[in-house]
């Protein structure tokens, strides 16, 4: 007979129990943030009903849950799906998976003083003379930022000039600081958020983030991005509400490819997981608090008319600031011609100055050599 220590059977027991505890999270992203205050509370008790022990987890956001996933495919993660497809691209072969996505989008948003920048055509123009701060680069907003340089890349993918703030406020507040400085970031469109009330207190504007090549992105026939209306400050007394035109994104639920577990058992759980939550109705998942129902009424779909206006405005201002970003190309380049003369007069001028100091050190180098040695 083998005898197994206690304290052995104790440790296995704590590993398998912390392995499935893994295996049930829902990666989230922030505490205060709508995927694990608003959405994922809802399936989490939808999943509750039909057994599943999954729990909502915090993280950092969408890149941390698809690294999550990614390392342990049972789990389940929310995620901007311009994010998503930015980490497929780089992945090279699939790692994940869909699992459901419903028509909740969050929108893309450019914010500068800069009253000369009044669409995406003039950022993108000018966007090797701006200054892009960007909240935290391992944040979603910035993720959405290096796949519109991909996107974009004659135009946002040419700036070299980028920083990360410690916060998506912080962006928001060093950006309005400056006429030469945009941020962009991405949030569900709610101009009672704090932020969005920020933007107006500090003199700044939103810019529309509206570009053909943009809308045009899609992944197995999906758009990646939808052009809505949104209300970005409420309505005061006899003035109405803002609104302004940008691209969404939609919110996508992810979990790892079924293949990468091990394990029959384990597998089976996993498709039942998935045909579960791919069952449930939409109603059975949108947030009940009244933000979002407000998030409904105040945000549209354009139609491709529509689209079509904005995308030809954007297209006319930036064939209008091409001339001025040439202009002062060639201003940088005849500077550059103007002071080639100067610069070599420099270097010719030090080199002389340097053939004479090694004359002169060589000189003192022989007079020493033939003095007497000390006795």
């Amino acid at each position: 007979m083998r005898y197994r220590h206690p304290a052995m059977g104790l440790a296995a027991i704590t590993l398998l129990a912390s392995t499935s505890a893994f295996a049930n999270q829902i990666n989230t992203g922030g505490e205060k943030g709508a995927y694990h205050g608003s959405f994922c509370p809802r399936l989490e008790a939808q999943l509750t009903k039909s057994r599943f022990k999954h729990k909502c987890t915090v993280s950092a956001g969408s890149l941390e849950n698809m690294e999550r996933v990614e390392r342990d495919p049972r789990q389940l993660g929310y995620a901007q799906f311009d994010v998503f497809r930015l980490r497929a691209l780089g992945a090279g072969k699939p790692t994940l998976q869909i699992v459901r996505s419903d028509d909740v989008r969050e929108c893309v948003f450019a914010v500068s003083r800069n009253k000369e920048l009044g669409t995406f055509g003039e950022i993108s123009a000018y966007a090797p003379k701006l200054r892009f701060i960007l909240p935290p680069e391992a944040s979603g907003s910035a993720a959405t930022f290096r796949f519109l340089q991909r996107i974009d890349a004659q135009g946002l993918g040419t700036t070299k000039r980028i920083t990360y703030a410690k916060s998506t406020e912080d962006a928001i507040r060093q950006a309005l600081a400056n006429d030469d400085a945009v941020t962009f970031f991405v949030q569900f469109p709610d101009p009672d958020n704090a932020l969005f009330k920020l933007v107006t207190q500090l003199g700044g504007h939103f810019v529309p983030v509206i570009d053909r090549a943009i809308l045009r992105e899609q992944v197995d026939g999906k758009k990646v991005y939808f052009a809505q209306e949104t209300q970005v400050t409420n309505a005061k007394w006899v003035k109405t509400g803002t609104k302004v035109v940008t691209a969404c994104t939609p919110l996508v639920l992810f979990t790892g490819l079924t293949e990468a577990i091990s394990g029959d058992a384990a597998k089976k759980d996993h498709r039942d997981l998935i045909a579960t939550i791919q069952s449930l109705k939409a109603a059975d998942l949108a947030p009940s608090q009244s933000w979002f129902s407000r998030l409904i009424k105040r945000t549209r779909e354009l139609s491709g008319q529509s689209a079509e206006r904005m995308i030809e405005l954007s297209e006319k201002a930036r064939e209008r600031a091409r001339p001025y970003v040439e202009k002062a190309k060639d201003a940088g380049s005849k500077a550059i011609e103007a002071a080639k003369p100067a610069l070599e007069k420099a270097k010719e001028m030090g080199s002389k100055a340097l053939e004479k100091a090694k004359e002169g050190a060589k000189g003192l180098i022989e007079r020493k050599e033939g003095e007497p040695q000390p006795k």
